[in-house]
């Protein structure tokens, strides 16, 4: 099969296009014909060298993908040969074949493209492990997101919606701004030109927001906990701009806010088949229904990783970037 398996670590230059086996499903394990595979930051840190795949997975990146079921290993049902379905993986996406654990799985409805289905499970995994489960986030609250135009940033403004969640986010530009107003968030903060602290605290009329789903880190996380209500919950979910920082902690003891955070990557098949099987169960319909899609940015074909990399390292993109596979 085609693959992107870079030698070593190096710049968007090294996603070259070669010729890796096909790989065998082991038990539990469907071998899925990948159709399309979503481009994630993470990608980007593993190309890099910063984040080294979890042992036992493929050095091969991308952490999920969409197609069909060519193959299944031992003790999985017969029945999902042949259906298309999308997948989150530990690595091994950017392929003409992928292994995923079964229990990782969810169907590919029709009003999909195998490109927007590609595009779902990393972030909404993410989204709803973080911001629905740690920070316990409920109808009627106020939260506040960074990266408001990303992949994770739009997929937040949608679960949100769905769920009567207000969100405030922040982007890097005014139409950034207008373009994740245009997708469903309750505000939107262009932090090059205000200060998102001031504008949280103005827009909450001084009460603050019950949680933040932080992907910055470094000093953005002091600020953070000024933008939260009392027992407000703090999530971190990646450091672009530190993994230190400098917190007040009489101000946590006094409020009682609570600092989290999670990387999704390492947790093993028996956690993610569980969040796949609650997500099935309270976020999967409205997929089927139509009521929830990724907003896509735009896709490359397999050859042009490099250029997808290139796209997301600019940070011009609004919504995934996604790579599209085999014919």
């Amino acid at each position: 099969m085609i693959a992107i398996d870079p030698e070593g670590a190096g710049g968007p230059e090294a996603l070259v296009p070669v010729d890796r086996p096909i790989p065998q499903p082991g038990p539990g394990e469907v071998l899925i014909r990948v159709a399309a595979a979503g481009v994630n930051r993470p990608d980007l840190l593993q190309r890099a060298g910063n984040y080294p795949p979890p042992p036992g997975a493929p050095s091969i990146p991308g952490l999920e993908v969409a197609g069909t079921v060519a193959a299944i290993g031992e003790g999985v049902d017969p029945g999902l040969v042949g259906a298309a379905v999308c997948a989150l993986l530990a690595g091994g996406g950017y392929a003409g074949y992928a292994l995923a654990p079964a229990g990782q799985c969810l169907p590919v409805p029709d009003c999909l493209s195998m490109a927007e289905a590609a595009a779902l499970p990393e972030t909404l995994f993410t989204v709803w492990t973080n911001l629905f489960e740690r920070a316990y986030v409920q109808a009627g609250d106020t939260v506040l997101v960074h990266g408001g135009t990303s992949g994770i940033g739009t997929m937040a403004i949608s679960l949100c919606a769905l769920f009567g969640v207000e969100i405030i986010v922040t982007v890097g530009s005014d139409d950034k701004a207008a373009a994740a107003l245009a997708h469903g968030a309750t505000h939107a903060i262009n932090y090059r030109t205000e200060d998102f602290v001031d504008r949280v605290k103005a827009i909450t009329g001084g009460a603050g927001v019950a949680a933040v789903l932080d992907m910055v880190g470094g000093d953005y996380v002091p600020r953070n906990l000024k933008c939260l209500a009392e027992d407000g919950r703090h999530v971190s979910i990646a450091v672009q701009r530190g993994a230190e920082a400098t917190i007040p902690i009489w101000q946590v003891m006094r409020r009682r806010l609570t600092l989290t955070g999670s990387t999704l990557r390492p947790r093993d098949a028996e956690f993610k088949t569980l969040v796949t099987e609650e997500i099935a169960r309270l976020v999967w319909p409205f997929v089927i229904d139509g009521k929830l899609r990724p907003l896509m940015d735009r896709s490359f074909p397999l050859s042009q990783a490099a250029e997808a990399h290139r796209r997301m390292e600019a940070g011009d993109h609004v919504g995934k970037i996604v790579l599209t596979i085999g014919d």
